[in-house]
């Protein structure tokens, strides 16, 4: 405690160089136009713009695996869902969301979905021109006459009212076999 001075020196000091300092102009000019630019090197800143794309890269592979995770847990969820939904409506106790006769499990609708098939197979047998050659030997007539007519395509008029007869003989043939 006696050691140091106890008072702080409220005056200022100031001390003179004796030998003079002097730099070269290039000195000066390079310094102040350091001082001046906030511009980093070249080299600087393709290390910065590497390691900023480096964070980027590196948060973006962890958002896609956060959202793969967030993901899957949803799916497993829905799933988890839908399994006690059908066990619960398959079980005889219909659920307060689904009525009685609205009850389906994959199976129901799996057979429904075959049956729909069945229909649809057999709709596109019953649309095959081969079943009706009148109507493929007329439009050929009427494709061949435009092609030796370009020029003067009206004069494929007995070809089209042929094709639209035939066409309206097949329809009702069709309609005939639905009943």
């Amino acid at each position: 405690m006696g050691a140091g001075q106890s008072k702080a020196d409220t005056e200022e000091k100031v001390f003179y160089n004796e030998t003079p300092i002097q730099f070269s102009q290039d000195v000066v000019n390079h310094l102040s136009d350091r001082s001046m630019s906030a511009d980093t090197s070249p080299e600087r800143q393709s290390t910065l713009d590497a390691h900023v794309r480096a964070r980027i890269q590196a948060e973006l592979q962890h958002l896609r695996a956060e959202e793969e995770i967030v993901q899957k847990e949803i799916e497993l969820a829905l799933e988890r869902e839908n399994i006690d939904r059908e066990m619960s409506s398959a079980g005889g106790e219909p659920s307060d969301e689904v009525a009685e006769g609205d009850a389906k499990n994959s199976t129901t609708l799996m057979g429904d979905l075959e049956e729909i098939r069945t229909k649809v197979d057999r709709f596109q047998a019953r649309r095959q021109l081969s079943d009706y050659p009148a109507v493929k030997e007329s439009g050929e007539a009427v494709v061949l006459c435009y092609k030796q007519n370009p020029t003067a395509p009206l004069d494929c008029w007995r070809e089209v009212r042929e094709f639209n007869a035939s066409v309206a003989q097949a329809e009702s043939q069709h309609l005939a076999s639905l009943r």
